[in-house]
Order: C-alpha cells, then sequence, then structure tokens
C-alpha cells in the first residue's frame, strides 16, 4: 500500500516563511484544546446514544426524524447560538423485503443487499443465467448478444473505493443499455467476510431501470469460477426496493458567534443520515458527534474565536446529497462571508491530517489506492498550504500533522465549487471499508482513544481557521 504521505504536497520553507507564525500565536490554545478533547467523554457517551437509541436513520424514515429533531435538542442544551432546522425535503427510498439465492449448479443462498434507489425486481422474482464480468471493457466486449437476458455480475477487484465505485454506481444503466436483466454489484471492500455492501446507484434515465444489488466477495468469487470452469450459473432475485413521495427532513445546524467578525462563517460537519442497515456508526455518526463535540470543546475552553464557528448535520448524503445543496441555497447570497468549510465523513480511525479542496483526491488513506498527480497551485493557494502546514504542525502530538492537496467532502463540495475553501479531514483508513454501508458498521468499531483524537484535531484546526488573521483560498483563487 502506498502511503499516504507520498501523495503530499508539502509547502517549501521559503513560502511557510512568508506567512504569519501560526504555529507559535497558537501553540498555547492548541495544547489546551487537545488537552481538553483527549479526556472528553461526552462526544462519545452522544455517539453511543445515537447509535444505540436511534440507530439507522435512512433518509424519509422515522427514526431519521428523531435524530433531528435529538440533534437539535442538543445542540440547545450544549449552549450553541442560533440553534434552527433548515427544512430539506429528501428521497424516501424503501428497501422492503429481498433475497437471492443460486440455483445451478447448488442451491445457496446469496449474501446480498439491494442498491439504494434500486427499482423491485417483478413479482416472483428473476431467475435468469448469470454473466460475469471483471469491468467494464469485459462488458462491451460481450456486447448484447452476450448480456441480454443475463443477470450480469461485475467482479471487479477493489483497488480503493473512488476507482471501484464507479461498478456500482454506473453498472446498473451500462448492463441494461445490452439488455441485461439485473445486476449484482461484488462488495467494495479488501475484506472477505461474506458482507454485502450497499450504496447508491445512479441510473440513467436513457436506459431501462433494472434492479442492481451488491453481493458478498465470496459470492462473487465463486460466480467467477463456476463460470471460468464452463458452469453457467442460475440465480433467482426478488426486490421489492421501490421510491415512496418525498419527505420534509433537514439540516441542524448551531452556532459560536464571532467576537469580532460574526458575519464570517467556519462551517464545520458531517451528515446525519446514514445508510438502513447497522447504525450508521463510523458513516457518519462518528462524524457529526466528534465535530460537534470539537466546537463544543472550543466553546468550553472560554477561547473567543473572531468568526463565527457553525456546526452543521447535513441530511440526505447517502441518496441525493439535498442537505448539501440546501445548505448552498441558504449562504449562497453571502458566499464571500463563507471563509472555510470542514467535511469528517471518513470514520474516526486515527487522524492523520487534511486534505485541502483545490483538486479532487481520496479523503483517506485507500489500501491499495494510488495518489492523483498533484495540481500546480497558484500563489495565493500556496500561500494557504503554507498557512495549513502551520496550523498541522500544532496537531504533531496526536499524528495528524499531515497536509496533502485534494479534498473536502459530499456535503461541502457544492460550497467548494463555488469556491469556498475546503478541507476534509483524513484518517488512516486502515479498515474503514470493511464496514462501511453494511451490517458491521456499528459503535464497538469506532475507537474511543482515536475518536478523540478526531475531536482534537478538528478542534484546534477549526479554532485557528475561525481566529487566524487572513483567509485561505479555494478552487477559484485568484490567479487561476
Amino acid at each position: 500500500m502506498p502511503h499516504l504521505a507520498a501523495s503530499l504536497l508539502l509547502v517549501s520553507v521559503a513560502a511557510a516563511a512568508q506567512t504569519p507564525n501560526l504555529t507559535a500565536t497558537y501553540q498555547p490554545a492548541a495544547t489546551k484544546l487537545i488537552s481538553d478533547s483527549l479526556a472528553d467523554t461526552e462526544g462519545y457517551a452522544n455517539l453511543a446514544y445515537l447509535c444505540d437509541h436511534i440507530g439507522k436513520r435512512i433518509s424519509g424514515s422515522e427514526p431519521l426524524t428523531r435524530a433531528i429533531n435529538w440533534a437539535a435538542e442538543t445542540m440547545r442544551k450544549d449552549g450553541l447560538a442560533n440553534v434552527r432546522v433548515q427544512p430539506v425535503m429528501v428521497p424516501h427510498w424503501v428497501r422492503g423485503q429481498e433475497s437471492g439465492a443460486i440455483f445451478t449448479p447448488v442451491t445457496k443462498p446469496l449474501h446480498m443487499l439491494g442498491l439504494g434507489m434500486s427499482v423491485a425486481t417483478p413479482p416472483g422474482g428473476i431467475t435468469a443465467p448469470v454473466v460475469v464480468v471483471p469491468d467494464f471493457a469485459a462488458l462491451d466486449k460481450l456486447g448484447r448478444a452476450g448480456v441480454e437476458g443475463k443477470i450480469v455480475v461485475f467482479n471487479a477487484p477493489y483497488v480503493g473505493y473512488g476507482q471501484t465505485v464507479m461498478y456500482r454506481t454506473a453498472g446498473p444503466s451500462r448492463a441494461a443499455a445490452l439488455g441485461a436483466v439485473a445486476v449484482l454489484v461484488r462488495a467494495i471492500t479488501p475484506l472477505a467476510v461474506q458482507l454485502p455492501h450497499t450504496g447508491t446507484t445512479s441510473y440513467d434515465e436513457k436506459q431501462p431501470k433494472i434492479p442492481a444489488a451488491a453481493i458478498s466477495l465470496e459470492d462473487a468469487l465463486l460466480l467467477a469460477r463456476l463460470q471460468s470452469e464452463g458452469t453457467v450459473p442460475t440465480v433467482h432475485l426478488e426486490m421489492q426496493g421501490h421510491l415512496e413521495p418525498e419527505v420534509q427532513a433537514g439540516n441542524v445546524m448551531g452556532d459560536i458567534v464571532g467576537s469580532e467578525h460574526p458575519e464570517e462563517v467556519v462551517v464545520i460537519g458531517g451528515h446525519i443520515d446514514s445508510w438502513d442497515v447497522g447504525q450508521g456508526a463510523q458513516d457518519d455518526g462518528s462524524g457529526i458527534m466528534a465535530t460537534l463535540e470539537a466546537v463544543n470543546i472550543i466553546k468550553r475552553s472560554g477561547l473567543k474565536p473572531k468568526r463565527t464557528i457553525r456546526v452543521v448535520f447535513w441530511v440526505n448524503e447517502e441518496n441525493g446529497g439535498a442537505g448539501g445543496k440546501a445548505y448552498l441555497k441558504l449562504v449562497e447570497s453571502d458566499l464571500a462571508h463563507q471563509v472555510a468549510a470542514i467535511e469528517m465523513d471518513g470514520g474516526a480511525e486515527a487522524p492523520i491530517g487534511y486534505g485541502y479542496g483545490v483538486a479532487n483526491g481520496p479523503r483517506r488513506a485507500v489500501p491499495g489506492g494510488t495518489a492523483p498527480a498533484a495540481p500546480v497551485l497558484n500563489a495565493d493557494q500556496q500561500a494557504s498550504m503554507a498557512m495549513l502546514q502551520q496550523i498541522a504542525s500544532l496537531l504533531q502530538p496526536i499524528g495528524a500533522d499531515k497536509i496533502r492537496v485534494g479534498g473536502g467532502g459530499s456535503d461541502i463540495s457544492p460550497l467548494m465549487g463555488e469556491g469556498v475553501p475546503g478541507l476534509g479531514e483524513s484518517t488512516t483508513g486502515a479498515h474503514y471499508f470493511d464496514w462501511h454501508h453494511t451490517e458491521a458498521d456499528t459503535l464497538d468499531k469506532v475507537n474511543p482513544e482515536d475518536f478523540r483524537k478526531n475531536i482534537a484535531s478538528l478542534a484546534v484546526m477549526t479554532y485557528v481557521l475561525a481566529d487566524m488573521p487572513g483567509h485561505l483560498t479555494g478552487q477559484k483563487g485568484a490567479g487561476e
């Protein structure tokens, strides 16, 4: 696995020397914030309540409504200002009952989960021969003659989430264009433990919508082995997934009002919705609870940031992104005062730093993944990198001092697209995709010590960005 450090674009000593000495200026504050964060118990207790007493919270569901109401009340109890819920209409996809089985050459149930937004099978289900392909090139080579009337299985080896997820998102429509009757996608994970990993699929409206499900890595390999020996496996699927009318949900937000420039906002958060499996502990209960507790740590410390700090729990990240889009509409008339956006949506394993959102890139170290080529930064962006590196130096005690080019997150991407500087918190990501979008994404996967380190990292970065002289530059920086 290539180390994340290989993908870092570190600023030069000369560039760093031209910026204010943020490390020296904010060392006392950072020391206190880190100490307070590492001793904190409230953040993990809140995460435990969210997971164990509310649980999975897919958009449109009653548990999501309870989570939103609880989150707003929690922010009020914590003493945040301007606590409110921004109304957001969200899709309401319902999984229903589902099952799958291999009937040829043996009868064996499939470990499967319908993909989010999938359509249902016809009454009585679908029974069809299977054709297994490793990638889109192999699918296209088969053509309609080799695909029509069959269930296509995408058995793509895991080479990093960003490089493999396309088979889940685009695979069903690519197969439907050639006449497939359904699609099965190998779980997007490096771990073989008979766990299917769900996630959204995105239908091409020009193609027929066919049922789509994820199957375990082991089941995908079994089907591939059978095909390679000359057997044509037959699979039966029954799925009831469907869309119901949209439901009103909302983004939950609260502020620490800035002491000198209250109109300028540093926004930090994650997404409150989850998939309808597991507890949404790592994805993204850990993100919203860590960001909230980071803001609370700042508030309780007695520090008075010059700018407003706003924590936001965005809604509907998993299957639509309505929350991030709605927040942009809320602030678009005053975008110049949205000075930075930070998202935590990569789980709460040990933090290693941040990705600076001037280019696309992975939010975490991805086993087997490759780093994108570093873009050329303009002068303002180089200065921003220098400032970020100085802030990151404050995080050396917890190992979160790496800054790389490329980062952000789904919920802040609308802001970043309009030029707001974005940061995505990065973790080791050693096991994140073992549990991602599965029944195994439960509270026990969140290590309390690592969780507190994430709180510390977020508290320091957020406070300094909200208090320091000068601003970061985003994707539309001067000189481009």
